[in-house]
């Protein structure tokens, strides 16, 4: 029986975090139930389908930082969070099919498929893996920044985080790239010190959130 893998990304429109994509591929016989677009289905169910899928599946994750989503643009950064998801897993699959469009590298060949989140339960459960992992590392990072309220929007441009953005300005997982963050920066009278304690809880958190998923088996 051939292995399909399913690919999915989380955190394309945000302001702020990572993107973030998840390469799964399901035994044929699993008993999971209830796999579907994970925008479509509560944060609670989400968590309960996630474990499940964890006690199952083979996993990679890809992740892309901020930074780099500046530095390459977001379309660039989200290819490279899939290629990197699928580099991650334990065995190589024999088709990948992934929500949306192909990615174009000539390191694996895969097929897109549109809304495929809601048609593939392999990009189901990537969709799900992806971001309940999205959502906990930018709860994580939400007391490092408690004006911007990333706890609840998770980085995208609600009203409450376009008003810390202007008053604020921008922080370290900000998109700079990205408007209205490019013309909400810092000024160039920055605190030091306060930029290096940021710099300091941030590795923290990402170490944090590093061990949280190898003791999941979830591979990086």
């Amino acid at each position: 029986m051939s292995k399909i893998c399913g690919i999915d990304e989380v955190g394309r429109g945000p302001l702020a975090g990572p993107v973030i994509s998840a390469a799964v591929i399901l035994p044929t016989n699993h008993k999971i139930s209830g796999l579907a677009d994970s925008k479509k289905i509560s944060q609670k169910k989400r968590e309960m389908l996630f474990d499940e899928i964890l006690s199952v599946a083979d996993i990679g994750l890809g992740i892309v930082s901020s930074k780099v989503i500046d530095r390459i643009n977001i379309l660039q950064a989200t290819y490279k969070s899939m290629i990197k998801s699928v580099e991650n897993l334990t065995f190589m699959p024999d088709k990948i099919l992934i929500d949306g469009f192909s990615v174009p590298t000539s390191k694996f060949k895969s097929e897109g498929v549109i809304k495929g989140d809601q048609k593939i339960e392999q990009i189901s459960a990537a969709s799900i893996v992806a971001k309940v992992c999205r959502d906990r590392l930018m709860k994580m990072i939400d007391p490092v920044y408690p004006d911007f309220d990333f706890d609840n929007n998770k980085g995208y441009g609600t009203k409450t985080h376009i008003e810390a953005l202007k008053r604020f300005k921008a922080t370290l997982v900000h998109r700079k790239s990205f408007s209205p963050v490019k013309y909400n920066l810092p000024t160039a009278t920055i605190d030091d010190d306060k930029i290096n304690n940021e710099k300091k809880k941030l590795v923290e958190i990402n170490n944090e959130i590093n061990n949280w998923l190898k003791i999941r088996g979830i591979i990086l």
